[in-house]
Parts: structure tokens; sequence; C-alpha cells
């Protein structure tokens, strides 16, 4: 948060994403995250120039993790700062939202009764092999 504070922000919004345990009926027990890591720095550094244009005076980070992570481990953050709150929320949502929809990341589920490459992270395309098959590139 130290990152975005700043005289000129009356608002900073924290988005902190977390590993949840239940999932409709599967009990998730723990996932792992990888990445094409170049690529993914390149597009939350994007994301982050898209949020200071469109919201004027912003500060953002953005941080996702990736390996293997618990229920209730903190996978993303996304912390924003404006002059006004408004911003600040609809700022942040723009962040997680572009995450999910251009930063090449994806996960394993691990659950009680098996496992399975979830695919990209808005659930739209299926990884089998574990990857995605054209090296990463998305729709963003």
């Amino acid at each position: 948060m130290q990152q975005v504070t700043n005289p000129k922000a009356g608002a900073v919004n924290l988005f902190v994403g977390t590993v949840r345990e239940w999932t409709g009926d599967k009990q998730t027990q723990y996932l792992e995250y990888e990445a094409y890591v170049e690529m993914a720095e390149k597009m939350l550094q994007k994301i982050g120039t898209e949020i200071q244009e469109k919201w004027p005076g912003a500060r953002v980070t953005i941080q996702h993790r990736i390996g293997r992570m618990e229920i209730s481990d903190i996978a993303v953050i996304v912390a924003v700062s404006t002059p006004h709150r408004n911003e600040s929320y609809e700022a942040s949502r723009h962040g997680i939202e572009r995450i999910k929809q251009m930063v090449p990341i994806w996960k394993k589920e691990f659950w009680t009764d098996g496992e399975s490459w979830v695919g990209n992270q808005q659930e739209t395309v299926a990884y089998p092999e574990g990857k995605p098959e054209n090296g990463g590139e998305t729709n963003g």
C-alpha cells in the first residue's frame, strides 16, 4: 500500500484475491499457479499503464504470485490510489478484470477427489496439457 499512497490521493483501494476452499461442491486442497513470467510481467505493467491513463493521478501496483498456494493464501493484489473513492473502486476493478483477460497465468486445482488444469483465468479455454497451446498469447 505504501507504493501507491501519496498526498494527492483521497482513496486507496486494495483488492486481495485469495485461494478459496470451496468452489460449488468441490473442496480445494491447494492450487498451483504457473505463468509465462516475462509476458505476464509485461501485461501487468500494461494494465498499470491503462489505469494511469484512464484515471489521471492514479498510482497502481499489481502483484500476482505463482507456485503452490494453500487455502486462504494471497494469490493476487491490486492496489490503486486516486484523488476520489469512486475512481479508486473503478480502477481496482478494471485491474483485476484485465488480469483475468490478458495475463498468461494459469492454475491447477487439487481437490479432495482429483486434480485438473483450469485453463485461462476466465475459465473459457481449457489447458488439458497444463499450458496454453499458443505460447501464452491472450486476447487482451
